[in-house]
């Protein structure tokens, strides 16, 4: 797969003439002019419109040309790949003639709010006859076509109380309006629908990439295993945020498929015609792609009349320039962590994607410079120096069994709120030192560390998030007590804000024992929901209390920096990114990144267990002054602007 891709949405009314401005040289160009070397292009849109000459299915009415044919033989004579996308889940000219194929909820409405009256999308259901309409449609292309992949879009396990998954429901003995039946027959569904089309593409193309694009939820290693490779979309200004592909980035890179992170070159969100992001976002989004392990996408949307947007590919050349400078350096990249964060999301479906305990923890480790990925219950702990329980992380006899074979093996974790309780909640599973007493009444309620931290110094600061009440067991060290409020806020009791501490000894916060630290509140959601600076700053003291010397990576890059290790064995180097940018809030409620901050003189200490032979910034090939002594090697980056890679090959003989 390549590094720069383009993914080309086509998605235009019945009304609209398609195609009449279309000229291969200016396509060709284009591609050139964005340094781009694969674009996904369009068979089939949301409108269920054919952009080619179907012999079964329904072609635009308004396109008069081949354009999927004449794209494909543009892009391939100039050296750009092409995969191919088809919009699977939505097809609105066949929701008005099948509306019996769609899907529909409990009270047998069908999923769309406005139903026929308003503009809106209709999601068909896999259990009906669609699914084998569809199948065909993808045939179709895949024989005609000389396509590098197939994309097929808004896919995913749908719940649904149609007459055909009621009916399969009933025959089986089960209630249709059951809840958790409908929740399993439509995991069923959907894994057959993933099954039969992948058989039926590679019947014809047996080395066909094929990718469902489903939004793999941390947890799903089922559904990555669904796709030839995994595509994480993510434009954040549409949405996503700038937080959703780093964490999404960090818990598949694990799963060792080729991972393609797409971004988008509109301001706000798909089909925004006429509007753009700056130029240096695109430029960050492409590099953190690179820090992450990824490929690069960008999103955008061809203009009706088939003309390329010079706007967007100068941009997307801007950045694709410096992509192509540094891929030598990325290909075939591995993370480098020393923290796992065993990810709330994993736990179940019912729990919040990308919750804020989640993105809290995230967010600490990331403005710590700590090394990390995210996990669920079926990694290897064993490749980390310490896993954080982050939350509400209740422990199951398989999690503690595992758990309890990563302590035995050096291993530590770092627990917060109802994390190593046992699945009752009524006690710890976990030896950490702590004996549970009960929930904590008082909320918000106050931590005292018996430590200074680095900003604020001593004193007792202020939880909003529910905590727990705990008393030191064998073997455990508090590092900080519990203060009470006087009271909970009330009517006839309540201070402007919320209750002052009342100063008393309530017992222990945090606790240290041989097993790691924990901490008794929902720390990682009071972060990810209010971002108060001491609980970032007793956070990372209590992994640095947990990695000691231990920890690979140490630097000075602000905390509104990225770092990431990435390591390339087969070329006996570890490459070290460095990223700042500001995203800032314009608008309503837009994240936009504008200006490149240069930060100068970035310092970096980093501990590897091969002797180091020669240190540089790439892709400029720039030497870089080293000290080592013993596993420990120390830089200093002259200028971090945008994005910047230092390489630390390594002797692999010794």
């Amino acid at each position: 797969m390549r590094f720069r891709q383009i993914h080309l949405d086509f998605h235009n009314d019945k009304n609209v003439m398609i195609g009449t401005q279309f000229s291969k040289k200016q396509f060709q160009d284009m591609l050139r002019l964005g340094n781009v070397d694969s674009i996904t292009i369009f068979a089939k849109c949301f409108h269920g419109w054919a952009y080619y000459d179907t012999q079964k299915f329904a072609k635009h009415p308004g396109l008069s040309l081949d354009l999927l044919a004449e794209m494909i033989e543009a892009a391939h004579e100039i050296g750009v790949k092409t995969p191919v996308y088809l919009n699977v889940g939505l097809d609105e000219q066949l929701a008005r003639r099948r509306p019996e194929w769609l899907r529909r909820d409990e009270n047998d409405r069908i999923t769309c709010e406005a139903g026929f009256r308003e503009p809106g999308l209709h999601v068909f259901c896999f259990h009906s006859p669609y699914l084998e309409y569809i199948t065909q449609h993808i045939e179709e292309v895949a024989t005609g076509y000389d396509a590098d992949g197939i994309f097929l879009d808004i896919v995913y396990p749908k719940t649904c109380y149609c007459h055909y998954c009621r009916s399969t429901l009933l025959a089986e003995g089960k209630d249709p309006y059951d809840k958790q039946a409908a929740e399993e027959m439509a995991e069923r569904v959907y894994a057959r629908y993933t099954a039969q089309i992948n058989e039926r593409v590679r019947a014809i193309k047996p080395d066909m990439p094929v990718y469902h694009n489903s939004g793999i939820r941390f947890g799903r290693r089922d559904m990555a295993a669904m796709n030839s490779h995994l595509e994480v979309e993510c434009l954040p200004s549409g949405g996503w945020g700038y937080d959703f592909f780093p964490m999404s980035a960090r818990y598949l890179q694990q799963i060792e498929k080729k991972i393609v992170g797409m971004t988008g070159r509109f301001h706000k969100n798909w089909g925004d015609f006429g509007n753009y992001k700056h130029p240096n976002a695109l430029r960050f989004e492409a590099a953190l792609s690179l820090a992450h392990g990824t490929l690069c996408s960008v999103g955008d949307h061809l203009h009706p009349d088939g003309l390329m947007d010079p706007i967007v590919y100068r941009s997307v050349g801007e950045a694709y320039r410096e992509v192509e400078a540094k891929e030598p350096w990325c290909t075939d990249a591995r993370n480098v962590a020393d923290v796992a964060i065993l990810a709330v999301e994993s736990l179940g479906p019912a729990e919040e994607r990308k919750g804020r305990s989640d993105i809290g923890a995230y967010r600490i480790l990331q403005e710590g410079n700590i090394l990390f990925d995210f996990l669920d219950t079926d990694s290897d702990f064993t490749a980390y120096k310490v896993v954080i329980l982050p939350d509400r992380v209740r422990i199951t006899p398989k999690l503690a069994a595992k758990l309890d074979a990563y302590f035995k093996s050096g291993g530590k974790v770092l627990a917060t709120g109802e994390s190593g309780l046992n699945e009752a909640g009524d006690a710890f599973a976990l030896d950490l030192g702590a004996a549970w007493t009960g929930t904590n009444p008082f909320q918000p309620a106050y931590f005292r560390p018996h430590f200074a931290t680095p900003s604020l110094g001593e004193g007792s600061f202020v939880f909003y998030a529910l905590g727990q009440k705990v008393e030191l067991a064998a073997g455990g060290v508090e590092l900080g007590i519990r203060e009470d409020s006087y009271f909970n806020r009330t009517a006839s009791a309540y201070y402007y804000t919320h209750t002052p501490n009342c100063r008393n000894n309530a017992g222990p916060g945090m606790i240290q024992s041989a097993n790691g630290i924990y901490y008794a509140w929902n720390a990682f959601y009071d972060y990810g929901e209010n971002a108060s600076l001491f609980i970032k700053e007793t956070i990372l003291h209590a992994l640095d209390l947990l990695l000691g010397p231990g920890r690979t990576l140490k630097t000075s890059l602000p905390a509104q920096g990225t770092v990431t290790l990435q390591h390339q064995p087969h070329e006996a180097r570890y490459v070290n990114h460095l990223l700042y940018a500001c995203p800032v809030k314009r608008g309503r409620n837009m994240e936009i990144i504008e200006d490149m901050t240069p930060i100068y003189k970035v310092d970096v200490s980093l501990n590897v267990p091969e002797p180091v032979k020669r240190v540089y910034l790439a892709p400029q090939m720039e030497e870089l002054a080293f000290t080592q002594e013993g596993a420990a090697i120390r830089y200093r980056v002259p200028v971090v602007e945008c994005h910047q890679m230092v390489v630390i090959d390594y002797d692999r003989t010794v």
